[in-house]
């Protein structure tokens, strides 16, 4: 399974053009994807990129339930809501729509940043706010998340 890895700081222009840095452009093509998808997160007010490939194994999941049930349409509406497919340019750009840009307040200096099999997008400030409120919680997050013994991880 492969993972993006880094932070990196970056601009996006009045065309809501980001330029990825070359490090996770290179890590963009290991994926084997040249389509990605751009959604709304669902906790925060950034922006989740994911390759076409992972983005297609979560949607089996949703599209497993049943959508008879009013919870899970109404789940799927705004899980999906806003979702776009980008492809970097020949610039190396990826194009993010009005409506993502304003829905994770991007204004000139951003954050990308790795989760895993996707990374965010943030507004700068907005990043480095959720960064330094959390450091303070984290040893906490960390013991109840990953020390509970629910599963084991090897290192």
């Amino acid at each position: 399974m492969r993972n993006f890895i880094g932070t990196f700081e970056c601009k996006i222009d009045d065309k809501g053009r980001i330029k990825i840095p070359t490090l996770l452009a290179k890590q963009m093509e290991g994926f084997g994807d040249d389509t990605f998808v751009v959604k709304r997160a669902v906790f925060q007010s950034c922006l989740e990129v994911y390759p076409l490939s992972k983005w297609d194994l979560m949607m089996e999941k949703v599209n497993k339930l049943n959508r008879f049930v009013k919870k899970n349409a109404d789940f799927i509406r705004i899980f999906t809501a806003g979702v776009k497919t980008a492809e970097l340019d020949r610039a190396g750009r990826i194009q993010i729509s009005k409506d993502l840009t304003l829905f994770a307040n991007l204004e000139k200096e951003i954050v990308l940043t790795s989760a895993g099999d996707f990374f965010e997008i943030w507004d700068k400030e907005a990043y480095e706010r959720v960064i330094s409120a959390d450091v303070e919680n984290f040893s906490s997050l960390a013991e109840e998340v990953m020390g509970g013994g629910e599963i084991e991880i090897e290192i």
